[in-house]
């Protein structure tokens, strides 16, 4: 079979006028970026505010493999699929982030038969959305460091600064580092870090923000650090406020591209969902949710992380509901979580996938409780055998719950009608959809109710720092937001070994952060780090370009 990057160059994309006008978009509406990407303005907002909305579907998965189980792929395959069944349907995605595109997961525009295009484009630079996020986050530390430099008129406590620099690269050489070294006009010597772009707040802003006016009142929320006294430093104490917006005017407008087969996508933010909420806009998803009967959505990694933000964040900040949930599942996942070495996964295991199984159980349980119809979509790999498939079949069979293999990799819309048939009889069912806990609980709390609720942990043990920065956030009057938790993806757990669906445990959170301009807590568990590490053998030792601009080795 031919590499992504290979189908992606044979596809015979249509100008992007062609996919705005298929959704009634007026070219007064959006703003081209090339032949292939547009972005869409605030008057398209303007126009569909009192259409009603589509059904909007979300996608999760099964705790994956360190290569990924093709959620994304999957996301884009039913979109395409619902497109052959006659529906008309947006999909919603995030934007990748270059650090895993050089590393070792890859890009986040699909695989095979079921992508976004252009990909190298949406891959890489796309319409500089990463770059101006990352700007506005360092705009707000080079004025902090300025005026710490210049008088320090508010009384900043150097070592009570807790906004980081970012960058949108894994470079695990920053995640500590010492600043303003070489003299007294260098500025005033600080330990600081940087976190990869996808993690910081700004990024969180964008994606949770209604519109500009929005977004400016939340960067002005940001908090900075503590004076002397211990008193909160906010950015708009700076006065920035407006500045930093101002690097956001455009990246905050959702981007439209199409998929292989033509079906439209909006793509917008990239928060992971380890280290962050793991969810694109808001925007984006109300946009498609207005242009299409169906939008099909996707939150990162496991239902533990992404699903649980989507729907416990997310949803209750933008007042979304879901009308169906898909969990993906894939046979090497589930082998992988019974015991089988990354290497071995291609090889039949039956015993091995047993082990597994209760990890799918898991996650299809943690969806239910949040009263929404459940369909299970198995992602086909090559080397699936059919006694692996009928061990999977057999499993959700006795969990009554409807399911269907997918093979939109290899065969694209066409290889994924059956799992959306499934989806559009659950979108025909009642959903009750409710957040697992109450924002209006104390912090411990809602942190508890996650662990107990969806990761099956015993209980939460906190550091003597988290429990200090808890109740300093508590007395900030932050109490009653949404909780963001902060761990592995490899595990129901805060611990990687943990495979399976691990019993006998507790959530170990060693650190708790505001996150006030995006209105929820980020709790840190486990040894999760927000600046990535590259491997042994990065991906960007394969990525090459010739003299005529054609890049090889992206996927």
């Amino acid at each position: 079979m031919l590499t992504d990057i290979e189908i992606a160059s044979q596809c015979r994309m249509r100008p992007i006028k062609e996919v705005a006008a298929q959704l009634g978009i007026d070219e007064s509406e959006y703003e081209p970026y090339g032949h292939y990407k547009a972005k869409l303005t605030q008057p398209l907002f303007d126009r569909l505010r009192g259409r009603p909305d589509g059904k909007l579907v979300l996608v999760t998965a099964v705790n994956p493999t360190p290569a990924g189980e093709g959620k994304t792929t999957t996301t884009v395959g039913l979109g395409q699929a619902m497109q052959k069944l006659g529906e008309n349907c947006v999909i919603a995605l995030r934007e990748p982030s270059l650090g895993p595109v050089f590393g070792v997961k890859g890009g986040a525009a699909g695989g095979g038969y079921a992508q976004v295009v252009p990909m190298e484009d949406i891959n890489l630079h796309f319409t500089g959305d990463m770059h101006a996020i990352t700007a506005a986050n360092n705009l707000i530390c080079a004025c902090l460091d300025n005026h710490l430099q210049q008088g320090n008129q508010l009384g900043i406590d150097p070592r009570r600064v807790v906004f980081k620099r970012a960058m949108d690269m894994n470079d695990r050489a920053l995640r500590q580092i010492v600043v303003g070294m070489g003299g007294p006009l260098s500025g005033i010597p600080r330990q600081d870090g940087f976190l990869i772009s996808v993690a910081s707040e700004i990024m969180a802003i964008l994606c949770l923000a209604d519109d500009l006016h929005d977004l400016k009142q939340r960067v002005g929320n940001i908090l900075l650090g503590y004076t002397f006294g211990r008193q909160p430093v906010y950015v708009r104490d700076l006065h920035i406020s407006g500045a930093v917006t101002a690097l956001l005017k455009d990246a905050i407008k959702p981007n439209l591209v199409q998929t292989l087969e033509g079906t439209p996508a909006i793509l917008h933010g990239g928060p992971f969902a380890n280290i962050a909420h793991g969810c694109n806009s808001v925007r984006a998803t109300r946009l498609a949710l207005k242009l299409g009967d169906y939008c099909f959505t996707e939150a990162g990694f496991g239902s533990d992380l992404g699903a649980e933000k989507f729907l416990d964040i997310k949803c209750r900040q933008a007042g979304l509901a879901p009308s169906a949930i898909v969990v993906v599942a894939t046979v090497r996942a589930l082998k992988y979580n019974g015991g089988v070495k990354k290497d071995a996964l291609q090889q039949e295991d039956l015993a091995a996938l047993q082990r597994g199984l209760p990890n799918l159980v898991a996650h299809v349980q943690n969806m239910q409780q949040y009263g929404v119809p459940v369909v299970v979509a198995l992602n086909h790999f090559y080397a699936d055998t059919g006694a692996e498939i009928a061990a999977v079949g057999a499993c959700l069979d006795e969990l009554g719950v409807p399911w269907a293999v997918s093979d939109v990799f290899a065969r694209g819309g066409d290889g994924g009608t059956d799992v959306c048939r499934l989806i559009l009889e659950a979108c025909r069912q009642p959903s009750h959809f409710s957040p697992i806990y109450s924002e209006q609980l104390p912090i411990e709390e809602k942190i508890a109710a996650i662990a107990q609720k969806i990761y099956g942990a015993d209980g939460v043990d906190y550091s003597a720092a988290a429990q200090k920065q808890i109740a300093q956030i508590a007395a900030l009057g932050y109490g009653k937001t949404p909780v963001c938790i902060a761990k592995t993806q490899y595990s129901l757990s805060d611990d990687p070994a943990k495979l399976g669906r691990p019993t006998g445990f507790r959530l170990q959170v060693k650190e708790v952060r505001l996150s006030a301009g995006a209105g929820f807590v980020v709790a840190l568990a486990g040894d999760i780090m927000t600046m990535p590490g590259l491997p042994k053998v990065p991906a960007a030792e394969s990525i090459d370009i010739d003299d005529e601009g054609n890049i090889t080795g992206l996927f």
